[in-house]
């Protein structure tokens, strides 16, 4: 399908209390298009999102009809969207943006024509940098991430995976779901998100695909939002935990299919839940 040049916001929300409103009144100041925004609501019992649609212009309530998990909300407030828009940003309730900060993404895109995806700077409260743009995971990297990051945090593997380096504007592996500029026809063509990831590598497992259908992820650091929630507690409870290992697991063992990797998972699979185990205790 041809698109037009409109811009949509898309957002699931599930009961995000206070955060919501900052997220679509920064978002105003944030480009000077006019703006689609869909609350994609995964079964909220605050009240918020029907509020916050019903007092702001442009802002549409849309029930999903269930908890379906980031991706598959995304995905649902993405085909919500009229033929007009062609330009999606999907983030989190709970970010709020610098001025101009949306513009300065979809200006990015002149600069890289065969930019699929786009990625701001993001912020956590403290003012931190969050290392936001990231290789695609791998075996080696994985295992070293995974064994030294809560000890080791300098570790060469976690700094290699993390690309914590000083921000400039480039290509990355993936980048972070929480806040992305994507060009709704490379979201089509790759499918949008794979719906079987609940929560967590959702975005890995999208930018991967956006590379592999010969697009770009590109970071751009001169547009900056802030994660209000932050990531620092994002997998702070055993239950996130075990979601996040679960994932991880989906992520890796969907690439070493087969007999041959048969012996791999079932590793990978046992490293994964000592991991939790260890980290819950």
């Amino acid at each position: 399908m041809n698109y037009g040049d409109g811009l949509g916001v898309v957002t699931v929300t599930y009961s995000p209390g206070e955060t919501l409103a900052p997220f679509v009144d920064t978002l105003a100041k944030a480009t000077t298009r006019p703006v689609q925004v869909v609350l994609a609501d995964n079964g909220s019992v605050d009240g918020v999102p029907e509020a916050v649609a019903a007092s702001r212009d442009g802002v549409t309530f849309l029930p999903t009809g269930g908890n379906l998990g980031y991706g598959g909300g995304a995905n649902r407030g993405v085909a919500a969207l009229g033929p007009d828009v062609g330009w999606v940003l999907i983030s989190n309730p709970d970010i709020e943006f610098a001025p101009g900060s949306v513009d300065v993404l979809i200006d990015a895109a002149a600069r890289w024509p065969r930019g699929g995806m786009f990625g701001p700077l993001i912020r956590e409260p403290s003012g931190e940098v969050y290392p936001s743009a990231r290789l695609l995971p791998s075996i080696g990297r994985g295992v070293g991430h995974a064994l030294f990051s809560a000890v080791w945090k300098s570790n060469p593997w976690t700094r290699a995976y993390r690309q914590e380096k000083a921000p400039v504007e480039r290509t990355a592996g993936w980048l972070s779901g929480s806040c992305f500029l994507m060009r709704r026809e490379v979201f089509d063509a790759v499918g949008g998100f794979d719906e079987r990831y609940f929560m967590y590598f959702e975005d890995v497992d999208l930018g991967e695909r956006v590379g592999r259908a010969g697009w770009q992820n590109v970071y751009v650091p001169d547009a900056e939002v802030t994660h209000i929630g932050g990531h620092s507690t994002a997998r702070s409870s055993a239950r996130m935990l075990r979601e996040h290992h679960r994932s991880a697991y989906r992520y890796l063992a969907d690439r070493h299919a087969g007999v041959w990797w048969a012996p791999f998972r079932l590793a990978l699979k046992a490293g994964l839940a000592l991991r939790v185990k260890m980290l819950t205790r």
